[in-house]
């Protein structure tokens, strides 16, 4: 040992120890990574339980309607008024500055502007997801924050951007949000937005798995899978959060065959970020990043 030497023996037994003790180290080491992920999760677990409940009978406004109530059904279109609207995120700035605009019953209206002109943000007000902090938002006359949530949402058909997909079947994703429909129903439904196939591309017909965020379906399915233009056009108002923007020109023309099919005598209200010549909308607002004015109308 003094000369540096060390016997076959030695270095066996060295190269013995070092492996016994890789393996526990490396499971120490994955337990604390699963430790500090678990603490996150709990975490976020913790900040969602302290999310008040929304209430479906929520009004935040303090005036009593004394005028109409809105009209509910089919063949009512609604309009939308925006009265010098303004609206900035919890502990951020203001985003919206004083917005004004009216989108007319029964017409074809389209916000158009670049990423973050607050296009989304416009339509997320009307559904009350936020209360705006200035001015005024008036469904057929009557300010939103008088309706509760309930009678509000009973009116507007919203098409989301990026419908969530959870994990399971499609049957499963499909009737969260209506949970009598049939197959029959449900096949037609995937029809009006061109996704009959993924019930008949697989022997599981509507139980085939979708995957966790809709991993086994491509990024224009998982978009067409939130759109549900049947459903939704049995209110007063359809409010759309860029419905194509994932879609090649053919799914796209499916789309808006299945759009039209429901807007008759209906309000339309759709979110771009190009001008939509193929949708005619009846007028166009656009965001230069000042504001919101009148654009390019036209006549359908």
């Amino acid at each position: 040992m003094a000369a540096g030497a060390i016997s076959v023996g030695d270095l066996v037994a060295f190269v013995m120890f070092l492996f016994f003790l890789v393996l526990p180290l490396g499971q120490a080491v994955h337990a604390y990574t699963q430790l500090q992920t678990g603490l996150g999760a709990l975490q976020r677990i913790e900040e969602m339980l302290t999310v008040p409940v929304e209430g479906a009978d929520d009004r935040s406004g303090t005036r009593v309607v004394n005028g109409p109530v809105p009209a509910d059904g089919p063949g009512t279109p609604a309009s939308i008024q925006f009265d010098r609207v303004g609206f900035g995120y919890p502990g951020g700035p203001p985003v919206l500055h004083e917005v004004s605009f009216t989108v007319p019953a029964g017409s074809r209206t389209a916000l158009v502007g670049p990423s973050g002109a607050g296009k989304s943000t416009l339509l997320a007000l009307v559904e009350r997801f936020y209360e705006v902090s200035g001015g005024a938002l008036r469904l057929d006359g009557v300010d939103v924050r008088d309706l509760p949530r309930d009678a509000l949402r009973a009116r507007l058909g919203y098409v989301e951007q990026e419908a969530p997909v959870l994990a399971g079947t499609l049957r499963e994703n499909l009737l969260i949000t209506a949970p009598s429909a049939t197959d029959g129903q449900l096949l037609a439904v995937l029809d009006e937005v061109n996704l009959g196939h993924l019930a008949t591309r697989a022997a599981a017909g509507l139980g085939v798995q979708v995957g966790e965020g809709g991993v086994l379906l491509s990024g224009g399915e998982r978009q067409r899978r939130g759109h549900r233009p049947g459903a939704a056009g049995r209110a007063p108002v359809l409010l759309l959060d860029e419905p194509t923007s994932n879609l090649d020109a053919r799914n796209e023309a499916a789309l808006r065959r299945a759009i039209d099919a429901v807007a008759v005598r209906r309000t339309l209200l759709i979110a771009r970020t190009a001008s939509p010549p193929s949708w005619t909308p009846t007028r166009s607002w656009c965001s230069t990043g000042a504001g919101w004015s009148r654009w390019a109308p036209t006549t359908s």
